[in-house]
């Protein structure tokens, strides 16, 4: 079985985007900005439901989501950046207290896991991605990019609820590539 791996690159990143946008599939848009933005697994962002993301009462996005993870049954709350709100706020005709956030128009539930994987990894043949993306991919991107950009492994670590760094660092695929880059890019002399 082949391990899912993060979205390396984040030009792939805005490629999916922009291929959601072009076809005017604003749902699938916002699952994948809710995925590398939250790196929640996908059975907690097709529970999101619109007054997770939403305030009714002052009719605008919230600035973050509360929400208790199904696998770990611990509380969480994940503030969202400019990126997410902007989606959501684009998104937000849609909204209505009750609905499923990434929800099936016909049947009005949550798409099932294997539609949004199989939205996924669709797109990302159709743009000839050579490495498998799944919705797994989405949730490890934010931890991948954070740790490139040099945040605290110990906060990616209680991102992703893991219990070692040893955990963190084999899920989110730190390859030689990676180390490599480190040996060749810090000079200091």
């Amino acid at each position: 079985m082949a391990i899912t791996q993060p979205i390396r690159n984040k030009k792939q990143v805005r490629q999916l985007a922009d291929y959601f946008l072009k076809k005017r599939q604003l749902r699938n848009y916002v699952l994948l900005i809710l995925g590398v933005h939250t790196a929640l697994r996908i059975s907690d962002l097709l529970r999101l439901r619109w007054e997770d993301v939403y305030d009714f009462e002052n009719n605008c996005v919230r600035a973050s989501i509360d929400i208790v993870e199904t696998k770990t049954r611990k509380p969480k709350t994940i503030a969202l950046n400019k990126s997410l709100i902007d989606a959501l706020k684009v998104f937000s005709v849609r909204a209505a207290p009750g609905r499923f956030l990434i929800e099936n128009t016909l049947t009005k539930k949550a798409i099932s896991r294997i539609q949004a994987y199989r939205i996924i990894r669709a797109a990302a043949e159709k743009l000839g991605f050579r490495n498998r993306v799944s919705c797994h991919s989405l949730r490890k991107c934010l931890g991948y990019h954070a740790w490139k950009k040099g945040v605290s492994p110990a906060v990616i670590m209680e991102i992703y609820n893991h219990s070692s760094l040893a955990v963190t660092r084999r899920y989110l695929g730190v390859t030689q590539d990676d180390k490599d880059a480190v040996y060749l890019e810090l000079e200091f002399v």
